[in-house]
C-alpha cells in the first residue's frame, strides 16, 4: 500500500518554536518558514531538505517517544479509503481522518507502538 508512497515529510514536536526555527536556520543552514497559526493558536515551522522532504515542527509538549512521525505524502489521494483499508487489517488508528493545515491526516501505530503518519493535500480527492 505504502511501497510506492513517498515520504513527504518528517514531524517533530517541539517545546520553544522560536528556538527550534533558530536552531535549524542559524546552525543547520536550512531555509526554514513559520507557516503562521495551525488553528490552535501556535505557530508551525517547515524546512525543505533534499529530495523534497519536509521538516515540519508544532510546538506541543515534547517527549522521548513522541517525535518524530514518519509522514507519507498521498498524493492521489484517497485518505478516506486507505485509512478504512488499514482498520481492517487490524492497524491501532490513533487519529482518524482530521483537517490539518491544507489538507487531511490520519494517525496509525505499527505493531511496536511507533507513530505513523499520513497526509492529503485539500486538493487531492478524498
Amino acid at each position: 500500500m505504502f511501497g510506492k508512497t513517498r515520504i513527504g515529510s518528517v514531524c517533530f514536536y517541539v517545546t520553544d518554536i522560536a528556538r527550534t526555527q533558530a536552531f535549524y536556520r542559524d546552525v543547520l543552514g536550512l531555509e526554514v518558514t513559520n507557516m503562521g497559526d495551525d488553528g490552535s493558536g501556535k505557530d508551525w515551522l517547515s524546512a525543505k531538505t533534499a529530495g523534497d522532504v519536509e521538516l515540519i515542527f508544532f510546538q506541543t509538549e515534547s517527549r522521548p517517544g513522541n517525535s518524530p512521525i514518519l509522514v507519507f505524502d498521498l498524493a492521489d489521494g484517497g485518505i478516506d479509503t486507505i485509512v478504512a483499508g488499514l482498520a481492517e487489517q487490524g492497524a491501532t488508528i490513533v487519529t482518524p481522518v482530521s483537517h490539518a493545515p491544507g489538507g487531511w491526516t490520519a494517525d496509525f501505530t505499527d505493531p511496536d507502538g511507533h507513530m505513523v503518519s499520513m497526509y492529503q493535500s485539500q486538493d487531492a480527492p478524498r
